[in-house]
Parts: structure tokens; sequence; C-alpha cells
């Protein structure tokens, strides 16, 4: 027996209610990101605390886009992300498929250290990378700002693919090889259109830890015109005070080229890796 209605109404209720509690407290920075940059100067440092503001005012966005280095800071970060995605994600497919097809000595040990790498904080190795960045002229550069984040990605986005490339079965090249494409064909025109969900969850893993990113790049660049988004945020915040309002408004700014790029790449991370690509 499944129980009767009242019991199954508590159940529905109570894995709801929790659900809907978990989304309202996902979503409430967000929200409050959203009222404060809404919300005019004047009104910003009252008393009172109001869930929404009684007037909407657009003055911190016009501060942030008219006042400021931020549309700079901003193309830096989507050069630098867009372009560490991009090769993060080839590099990473590339060593995946690898590992996953191929068998050789060492494999397992080459994988086990890559993991491992991503243990250790980002911290200790920040001087010997200055130390070598320094005389090849890589400070102050947005080229520098990607060759570390694309190093620093490859292990898990490798790590990412080799686990997509595992569950296609070998069987899809082995028939295309047989009917006599070569390994590479087979791979561009078999395998690659079933990764599409793997690539797209990588570059999307690649794409947002490049983008908040700010370790690296507040260390490296010291110079505006190479700064990227989340050093700009800091502008806003002195020793003698902090402009929330234009703080927050760059935060939304900030948020929607990652909402676009998620939105234009959901359908792979929603599609079934192999759905229908093999029968019986």
């Amino acid at each position: 027996m499944r129980g009767s209605p009242r019991v199954r109404l508590i159940k529905w209720s109570l894995h709801y209610g929790v659900l809907f509690l978990f989304v309202v407290a996902a979503l409430f920075p967000l929200y409050w990101l959203v009222k404060i940059s809404l919300t005019p100067n004047d009104s910003l440092y009252t008393h009172s605390i109001d869930l929404w503001p009684a007037t909407i005012s657009l003055e911190h966005y016009a501060t942030v886009i008219g006042n400021s280095d931020f549309l700079l800071f901003f193309r830096n970060s989507i050069i630098v992300s867009g372009v560490t995605a991009i090769a993060s994600t080839l590099l990473a497919a590339a060593a995946g498929y690898a590992f996953s097809r191929f068998v050789f000595r060492g494999r397992y040990w080459i994988v086990g250290v890559m993991l491992v790498t991503q243990m250790f904080p980002l911290v200790i190795v920040i001087t010997p990378i200055f130390s070598i960045f320094g005389p090849l002229g890589l400070t102050n550069s947005l080229t520098g700002l990607i060759i570390i984040y694309t190093a620093f990605n490859i292990p898990f986005a490798t790590f990412l693919m080799q686990s997509f490339f595992d569950g296609i079965p070998k069987e899809l090249e082995e028939a295309a090889m047989i009917d006599g494409a070569t390994r590479f064909k087979a791979l561009l025109q078999i395998i690659a259109p079933l990764t599409l969900p793997g690539i797209a969850a990588t570059m999307g893993f690649c794409f947002t830890g490049a983008w908040g990113e700010i370790l690296f790049a507040l260390l490296l660049n010291s110079a505006a015109s190479t700064s990227t988004f989340p050093v700009g945020l800091l502008l806003y915040s002195t020793r003698a005070t902090i402009e929330f309002g234009p703080m927050m408004a760059a935060g939304v700014l900030a948020l929607l080229p990652v909402c676009i790029f998620f939105f234009l790449i959901q359908r792979y991370l929603v599609q079934g890796l192999t759905a229908g690509a093999v029968k019986g």
C-alpha cells in the first residue's frame, strides 16, 4: 500500500517545502544584489530595511558604465574567460580521449598526479609563477592570465572529458572504422556530437572558473588596462568607505555574460549523452 491520501499529502508538502526553502535561500543573495543596485543613493544608507525600494533608480548603473573603467574590465574578462574556456576544453578533450581510448604505461599515474595538483592551494605557486612570468613579459598581460587559467583548468577538465568519453561505447568507433572511416573522422563525426553535453559542461566549468578568479588577476596585473572585473570591483571598496550601490550594479552586470553563456549551452547540458546511439 502506498499510504493514505493524507500521508501522501504530508510527504508532498515536506518535499516541496524543503525544495522551496532551498530555492529561496539560493536566490535571496541575487535578489538582494539587484535590490541594492536599484536603490537610490539617498535611500541606501537609511536604518529602515525594505524588501524593495520605494523608488527605483538606475543611477548606480549610470555611474558604473559612464564614470568608471568597468566596460574595459568587462571586455578583458570576456576575452580571458572565453579564450580560456575554448583552449582548456580543446586540450582537455584531446587528453581525455587519449586517456579513455588508449592503453599506455603510466596512464593511471598521470591521471592521479593531475588530480592531486588540484588539492594544493593556488597561493603557494604565486611566487614561482611571478618570477617566471616577469622576465617573459607576461605580467600586466591578458595572455599571462589566459596561460595561467588554462593550465590550472586542464587537469580537472581532462578528468571530466575522460569520464564522458568512457561513457561512449567503443563499438561506435569500431563500426565506423570498419566502414572505412579513419579514427580522426570517427572522432569528429561520431564521437564529438555525442560528447556535446560533456563539452558544454567542461566549457561552463572553465568559463566560470576564469570569470570569477581574482587571486592571479590581482597579483599579476597592476595596470588598469589589463585588469578584469573582479579586480575592478575592489575599486569601490576603500579604507574610508564602500560604495555599495555601484558595486552591486557592477555585480549584476557581471552576471549577464555567465547567464547568457549558460542559456546558450543549456540544451546540451540536459541532453542524454548517448541516448538512442546504441540499440539493444
